[in-house]
């Protein structure tokens, strides 16, 4: 089988070591990929994020599967291209990755499906930045509405910082001001065809530099699994209380 997956990270790289795994040999293409993914894959020099582009080579290179891992050519409708061209591909539709790309989205969506989360105000301008602050108080969590790598966060206690690292990015959209919510974090992700769901294993995510989370958001660099402390029963607890629809 010839398979292109599309990114240039870490998560990109695993998935592409997990197929070199299965015991039917594969052809797999990469783009852009990295250098350390040059060593298990053929890179292509396109831009992963256009879905005109990208759906082009995968249907003159005769490609059987696209892999699509980052959010960007998701949420810029990389996968609906590719189906429409009758390219088999994993990863969801722009409808889908919507979620992804606007964290106001992501509230509504969790509003709507009573998923409890921390209450949240969504600005467009320096004054209703500074009445979601008041309301909001300290700690201060404010977040690019959009897509930033993992890097649109900051959590402080200084309201000045929240205020400068706010209006940055008001310049480019809207932004999140959120009730802060202390304790460890852990995801769980699942895969889905639509109506069936798999569990993934848990993991913590460490997203702040330095000793004693002093330092910015990286993005997610210290990420690990397993978690040794979570209880044993914590992945069929979250299945089974919280996504009904995957027991079948």
């Amino acid at each position: 089988m010839k398979i292109l997956v599309i990114g240039s990270g870490a998560r990109e790289h695993t998935i592409i070591k997990a197929l070199r795994r299965d015991p039917e040999e594969h052809e797999i293409l990469a783009a852009p990929g990295n250098a350390g993914i040059s060593a298990d894959a053929d890179i292509v020099a396109l831009d992963p994020s256009n879905p005109k582009v990208v759906t082009e080579f995968a249907a003159t290179s005769d490609v059987d599967l696209v892999i699509i891992g980052p959010e960007a050519p998701l949420v810029a409708g990389v996968a609906n291209a590719l189906r429409k061209a009758g390219v088999a591909v994993f990863g969801p539709d722009k409808e889908a990755a919507a979620i992804e790309g606007s964290k106001s989205f992501a509230k509504e969506i969790m509003a709507a499906a009573k998923v409890p989360t921390g209450t949240a105000w969504t600005v467009s301008s320096e004054k209703e930045l500074l009445d979601a602050l008041a309301s909001a108080g300290a700690p201060y969590v404010v977040k690019a509405d959009g897509l930033a790598a993992g890097k649109g966060v900051l959590v402080t206690d200084d309201k000045d910082a929240a205020i400068e690292h706010a209006t940055f990015y008001l310049q480019h959209g809207d932004v999140l001001v959120e009730e802060f919510l202390d304790g460890p974090e852990v995801s769980l992700f699942f895969v889905s065809d639509g109506s069936r769901i798999v569990p993934l294993s848990p993991a913590q995510d460490y997203k702040r530099a330095f000793d004693d989370d002093e330092g910015p958001n990286t993005g997610g660099m210290g990420a690990y699994s397993p978690l040794p402390w979570l209880e044993d029963n914590f992945v069929e607890t979250v299945t089974t209380h919280h996504c009904p629809a995957g027991r079948g």
